[in-house]
């Protein structure tokens, strides 16, 4: 795993659990892999009040795109003003997912969740985007999924063909 091959790689800001946070990452999603992990040392210790030897950072990656997990400190939260898309072919996708992401986390409305440690997730069909595109039909599509939590693909595809769901 080479962070330095892309030009943008998320940096994911923990208190500390970034290890754990990469694991869980790395188990919901198959092709995923851990990479390496820095450490804290005695230098900056002032500053970032870690412990010697406690995990300071962690890459990962999924589906090639890397990511980095930081042990920042509790300073910062997650909000919903970065989320992560999924984007999911069937329903089984969608739940798997969703199940998974949501364990321990909170649902939110029209396909978003926080994970266990705060992180927005999108889960989304990827029609989607298609759906969206003809006036008429995307607004019957939106006022289906405006109603939903988790995307019931079979209902918006019934929304966006014009039928009853």
């Amino acid at each position: 795993m080479s962070i330095g091959k892309h030009k943008i790689t998320p940096c994911l800001w923990f208190d500390t659990q970034a290890e754990d946070a990469a694991k869980f990452y790395a188990s919901v999603f198959k092709n995923s892999k851990i990479g390496k992990i820095s450490r804290y040392g005695k230098a900056g210790k002032d500053v970032h009040g870690k412990k010697q030897g406690s995990v300071m950072v962690v890459e990962f990656e999924i589906d090639d795109q890397p990511f980095v997990a930081l042990n920042g400190g509790p300073q910062f939260k997650f909000s919903e003003a970065i989320s992560l898309q999924v984007h999911c072919d069937t329903q089984d996708e969608i739940d798997y997912f969703w199940s998974a992401l949501s364990k321990d986390g909170h649902e939110g409305p029209c396909g978003w969740l926080k994970d266990k440690y705060g992180l927005s997730w999108q889960v989304v069909p990827t029609v989607l985007p298609q759906m969206m595109t003809d006036p008429e039909k995307s607004e019957r599509v939106m006022n289906a999924f405006l109603k939903m939590k988790k995307f019931d693909l079979a209902k918006l595809r019934l929304a966006y063909e014009g039928k009853a769901a």
